[in-house]
């Protein structure tokens, strides 16, 4: 018969076995296992990344150059043989290409980033393309195929 002075917590249900600054009787009293004195055995304790206990740390000590302009815009490249590609899978319906066509067909990755259209390989397929930017060299080979180019700033 369970009284209450004999009732234990079911097998499985309690992990923590230390019970942390309870007094000395305990054996985890006074400074809770966490020594004396020191950064690490105030509460709140925070390391940031990279500290190396006072030695200067290796981002400061590795030499800095180059130079990166905050109003770059990055761009996602499709080569004209991708497109190419895709008109051979038939995967540009009405042969009308754009971000969302794209963007189906798997030739880019993101939505928000704008897309150029670069001149490396051989187009014969008449295309209407509207993307940001075409290089000079696509922008001939589309129009030399009966394509149009249409640039949505």
């Amino acid at each position: 018969m369970k009284h209450i002075g004999n009732l234990s917590p079911a097998p499985g249900s309690r992990h923590k076995k230390k019970r942390i600054g309870r007094g000395a009787g305990s054996g985890h009293g006074g400074t809770s296992t966490r020594g004396h004195k020191g950064h690490q055995s105030t509460s709140g304790y925070s390391q940031s990344p990279g500290f190396e206990g006072g030695q200067m740390s290796l981002k400061r000590r590795v030499p800095k150059f180059g130079f990166t302009n905050i109003n770059r815009i990055e761009h996602q490249e499709v080569n004209v043989a991708v497109l190419q590609r895709l008109v051979d899978e038939q995967k540009l319906p009405g042969g009308i290409v754009n971000m969302e066509v794209l963007f189906a067909a798997g030739a880019i990755r993101k939505r928000n980033l704008p897309i150029k259209i670069l001149g490396n390989g051989k187009l014969a397929a008449k295309l209407t393309v509207n993307v940001n930017k075409v290089s000079a060299s696509a922008k001939v080979k589309i129009e030399s195929a009966g394509g149009a180019v249409n640039i949505d700033g």
